[in-house]
């Protein structure tokens, strides 16, 4: 990573990074944990005991994709310079996705499925591209609190869309479909800072004589993954990656359901348990993103691993509303400090000049882990339940936790 970049980073170019955050939230907090994850399954798919496994199918193929094109994509980036056009690429394609599900109705559970899969593929692939800035606008000693930064702007991106949503609903007594278009608006307008503010410090780098953009990149691909081979300790980790994310996406695709149909929470009380962990997620990335700069990677992501298991267990057992606030706030301080922690020990590891190719490895991962993740949970949910599917859902994180603990995560001029 280049601790000295030329020209320096300005507050604004971090500001307007972490806006990324803030406008994408809106996506999975309203489209695939809160509101359109009922409504598709309660309104579009009619209450059919498929839709749960339809809507497991449906995310994971969509990171499935992304999964096996993100290392490419980031290569193309590297080589082009041009990570800010693809990033307003895929937010407007998000954007779009999201806005035209106003106008899907109950039965038409097909082209609701292709504008998820099509929302949430551009989703990820943002995701990944944004993340790509992280090692070019950070230096090891403040990558924590960067990440942290942004992932805080994010939680407070989902509560604000989450308050909207419910005076939308609850107050103004608006049709739901009406909060798909305004998702959709929230996260192109809240885009804007980050494709006017920040900067593209990548320089375009020159092909091989006579080898074209697409082959250059898989050739980078190549060398990256033969580079990536070679350090272990990295390697491991996206593996530790991989388990662990695989249980977190799926409690963030089944969340609201596990909520409606286990504890019987209305949409009213579903909308004010995820303003909850919003609130707990940003302190969870603010507090721990300080603590991995302090003591270390590892202890602040073990640590979040271990809420990660106490709260799928506490979720299996529980049977009272109120308790299971509590575990909302478990869940939220856990999923901001494994998300802003994760992202920042691969921009740790990541070389200079190939933060589009190394997060989009990132991406990678962490899509294969969506593909396992939300059908294991979602097959388990349908056939024996969702107390069960989220009991058994423990285990990945238990995983991930043990590929961990034994790593040391350092810089990479001490790394293994």
């Amino acid at each position: 990573m280049n601790a000295l970049i030329a020209p320096p980073v300005k507050r604004r170019e971090i500001f307007g990074w972490c806006c990324f955050d803030f406008a994408n939230s809106a996506y999975t907090t309203i489209i695939i944990t809160v509101v359109y994850a009922v409504y598709f399954a309660g309104v579009v798919a009619e209450g059919r005991p498929e839709a749960a496994a339809w809507w497991g199918f449906t995310l994971a193929g969509a990171q499935l994709v992304v999964l096996l094109i993100s290392p490419l994509i980031g290569a193309m980036a590297d080589l082009r310079a041009n990570k800010k056009t693809l990033l307003a690429a895929t937010a407007g394609l998000c954007s779009v996705a999201t806005a035209s599900l106003f106008f899907i109705g109950p039965g038409e559970v097909v082209p609701a499925l292709v504008l998820v899969g099509l929302g949430t593929m551009a989703f990820y692939l943002s995701e990944n591209i944004c993340a790509g800035f992280l090692p070019e606008i950070s230096t090891p000693e403040n990558v924590g609190r960067i990440s942290g930064y942004g992932w805080s702007f994010g939680y407070f991106g989902g509560l604000l869309s989450l308050v909207l949503a419910l005076g939308m609903i609850e107050g103004l007594k608006w049709p739901v479909p009406r909060v798909f278009l305004m998702t959709g608006a929230f996260f192109a307008l809240s885009a804007l800072p980050t494709l006017l503010l920040l900067r593209e410090r990548a320089v375009p780098r020159a092909l091989p004589p006579g080898v074209g953009l697409l082959a250059a990149s898989w050739g980078a691909n190549l060398r990256s993954l033969r580079t990536l081979g070679e350090h272990r300790t990295l390697g491991l980790f996206f593996v530790a990656l991989f388990f662990s994310t695989a249980g977190l996406t799926a409690v963030i695709a089944f969340a609201s359901l596990f909520a409606g149909e286990v504890l019987h929470l209305t949409q009213k009380e579903t909308i004010a348990l995820f303003i909850v962990l919003q609130l707990a997620g940003v302190a969870g990335a603010w507090g721990f993103g300080l603590l991995q700069d302090k003591a270390g990677p590892k202890p602040a992501l073990a640590l979040s691993l271990v809420l990660w298991i106490a709260v799928c267990v506490a979720a299996y057992a529980c049977t009272s509303k109120a308790v299971f606030y509590g575990i909302g706030v478990g869940a939220g301080v856990a999923l901001g400090a494994f998300q802003s922690g994760g992202r920042a020990v691969v921009a740790l590891f990541t070389p200079e000049g190939k933060s589009g190719e190394y997060f989009g490895f990132w991406g990678f991962f962490s899509k294969l882990a969506g593909v396992v993740g939300t059908p294991v949970f979602g097959s388990l949910a349908a056939g024996l339940g969702y107390r069960t599917a989220i009991l058994v859902n423990a285990g990945f994180f238990a995983v991930g936790l043990a590929v961990l603990l034994p790593l040391r995560l350092r810089r990479p001029d001490k790394a293994e």
